[in-house]
């Protein structure tokens, strides 16, 4: 159990029977009153995000997440197929399930699937990958003060933003987490 007043960042524990992530928090002394906290929290199987000031001795029971590492196989148009690496046993989930998190992940790259209870309710991609560049326009020094960036398409599909000396054919380091250019590989 965890009570109100220990709440931390990216704590997953069950509130009102729903399995959510602490998203922010802040702890309030109110000049008159009992102290209380403030709490920003996201719902792991809808995505809602919740505000709710909780008593500080208030407890929880705090939700059991497993994260296995799969291995992403492929998409047949309907499923994402995913192996455990140790037991070879595969499961295919469906977009709603996966989301917008293998727009960076190539076939055979392993990713985190994330359970709660035998639900799977999301997939983490890994934090940096390498991705080559199949399609941009050529850049153009011209009037531009600094920081200039182009769209280039990567041989996952996805869409950046680089500067402008990033050539197709290029491998690029990409963060996964926000989807920004890091560096030429």
């Amino acid at each position: 159990m965890i009570s109100a007043g220990d709440f931390k960042n990216g704590i997953t524990l069950e509130i009102d029977g729903n399995v959510c992530q602490i998203v922010e928090f802040q702890h309030v002394k109110p000049g008159k009153g009992a102290a209380f906290v403030r709490t920003k929290y996201k719902n792991i199987i809808t995505g809602a995000v919740l505000e709710k000031s909780f008593r500080p001795t208030e407890k929880f029971p705090q939700a059991r997440i497993e994260r296995v590492d799969m291995q992403y196989l492929y998409n047949d148009g309907e499923l994402y197929y995913f192996m455990d690496a140790e037991t070879f046993e595969q499961i295919g989930l469906n977009k709603e399930a996966v989301g917008d998190n293998l727009k960076f992940v190539k076939e055979n790259e392993i990713v985190k699937i994330c359970s709660h209870n035998g639900n799977v309710f999301a997939i983490e991609p890994p934090l940096f990958v390498e991705l080559k560049v199949t399609e941009t326009e050529p850049g153009f020094a011209g009037n531009t003060a600094q920081g200039a960036t182009k769209p280039a398409t990567v041989e996952t599909g996805a869409v950046i933003n680089v500067p402008l000396f990033v050539n197709e054919g290029d491998t690029l380091k990409i963060d996964t987490r926000t989807g920004e250019y890091l560096s030429r590989v």
